[in-house]
């Protein structure tokens, strides 16, 4: 595994470097939110470990940038646990969040997961009426035209299309989508169903909302 380290901190990349490179794997350094957009232009890394509060560019402004040419998976680390930042994290983009101060084994027991998640994925397309769902890609086209789809929308769709006709609580949406270690609660899914809802225009009809319940894709 390559995995770019950002912290404007030296110690945490030190730290960080060294748990990467005993398990066998390559770690690149970026000091600042800057250097790691323009790092990740340039190198296909399998993991970014991006730090919030960095001078010059931010965490969360670099995974914005970050995401207009890359869907590399990206881990938030920040000394801000609060659900705001961390519902914003995955908002923008980001794959995981891990809260400051943490164990380097958690963070890499991160890496392996969100790597894991990646390579499970086979090849398959999905198609309904107009509706075209690219898994590998990460594609999603609305009548030939590609939904600009945040990740997390990306991974509720294939969640909902992996289970088709069958009924998705709230709570298990939670714990595939976001994982079991997710402090949020039953208002992030309803948030994100609503804004997936949005991209898919006329194909909104598919997600069937069951009241008191959670969601069901049905076609």
């Amino acid at each position: 595994m390559k995995v770019l380290i950002v912290d404007d901190e030296e110690m945490i990349r030190a730290v960080l470097r060294e748990y990467v490179e005993f398990e066998g794997g390559e770690a690149d350094e970026a000091c600042d939110g800057m250097e790691a957009v323009a790092k990740c232009r340039e190198t296909p890394y399998d993991v970014v470990l991006m730090d919030v509060m960095m001078p010059r560019l931010d965490g969360f402004s670099a995974v914005k940038e970050i995401r207009k040419f890359s869907q590399v998976p990206v881990i938030m680390l920040s000394a801000r646990g609060e659900e705001y930042d961390k519902l914003f994290g995955f908002e923008i983009g980001s794959d995981d969040y891990v809260t400051k101060p943490f164990s380097p084994k958690e963070v890499m027991a991160r890496i392996h997961a969100v790597m894991k998640r990646g390579k499970s994925e086979q090849r398959e397309v999905y198609e309904f009426e107009g509706l075209k769902i690219d898994v590998v890609g990460r594609n999603v086209y609305v009548d030939g035209e590609r939904a600009d789809l945040t990740p997390k929308e990306y991974e509720l769709l294939f969640f909902f299309v992996q289970n088709i006709g069958i009924a998705l609580t709230r709570e298990r949406l939670l714990n595939k989508v976001w994982g079991y270690d997710f402090y949020g609660d039953d208002r992030t899914v309803d948030t994100h169903v609503k804004m997936l809802r949005s991209n898919l225009k006329d194909y909104r009809k598919f997600i069937v909302t069951l009241r008191g319940l959670g969601y069901k894709f049905e076609v």
